[in-house]
């Protein structure tokens, strides 16, 4: 996982979602390799129901992705409900991921993840981008590379 390839994670897996990785596309302008980023699609509701699991499950690919990711890319775009559970889990992932990890979140602009995000305070505290490629171009001019 991370390496540009997707690739099974049988023991992240849940009957409630699923997190799995995401194929990068090439960056020219990036000097490093695809396995220090690495990208999650998060599920359709997060909410009070699946929270912890949707938590477990990205803490899990994390842990299972080749070497440490630089930038962990949350992709909230299929996500068409998320309560304050899902803020918490933005915050808990960004809390416990090693010092050097940064989190960046990926949401539509007027979709109600971006929303909530924006009426919890987290935009402050997390970067907040309109889509995948826009993440990626803004972890190379924070000088991640």
């Amino acid at each position: 996982m991370g390496t540009g390839q997707e690739e099974a994670l049988p023991e992240c897996r849940t009957n409630v979602c699923q997190v799995s990785p995401v194929t990068l596309p090439p960056n020219p302008d990036a000097s490093h390799d695809a396995s220090d980023r690495l990208v999650l699609p998060l599920p359709p509701e997060i909410d009070f129901s699946n929270a912890t699991e949707v938590l477990d499950l990205v803490l899990c690919a994390v842990r299972s992705s080749s070497g440490r990711p630089r930038v962990l890319i949350l992709d909230l775009t299929g996500t068409d409900f998320m309560d304050s559970q899902g803020v918490r889990v933005v915050g808990e992932i960004s809390g416990l991921l090693q010092p050097g990890t940064r989190v960046h979140v990926v949401a539509r602009p007027y979709g109600v993840a971006s929303r909530v995000l924006e009426l919890t305070g987290l935009r402050r505290d997390v970067p907040v981008y309109d889509n995948v490629e826009e993440a990626l171009r803004a972890e190379v001019h924070e000088g991640l590379t």
